[in-house]
């Protein structure tokens, strides 16, 4: 899941507010990989583009539709509750070896 950094008008979301985000994940599933490092998006919507600061969070689910269920549900909760337009969420396959 890559986590904005910031509102769309470009302050801030407070960090507990991602702390949150993290421990509810990790209730959920009973770990998470978070990826601190900082990374830069840009997506263009008509004529302008625009650019993201995020930082990642990573699970791996046995149980695929208990996973996409809780992550519909935490999507449609963090683009309101962070104001986003869009929460960029990525599902794969995955084997372990």
């Amino acid at each position: 899941m890559y986590v904005p950094l910031n509102y769309n008008d470009g302050s801030p979301i407070e960090p507990e507010k991602l702390v949150k985000v993290r421990k509810r994940i990790l209730h959920q599933f009973g770990y998470l990989t978070y990826l601190p490092a900082e990374n830069v998006g840009y997506w263009t919507l008509g004529a302008v583009t625009y650019r993201d600061r995020i930082v990642l969070y990573r699970v791996v689910s046995g149980d695929v539709r208990r996973a996409r269920r809780f992550f519909r549900q935490l999507k449609q909760e963090l683009k309101h509750d962070l104001r986003q337009e869009e929460i960029f969420i990525v599902e794969k396959d995955a084997n372990i070896l």
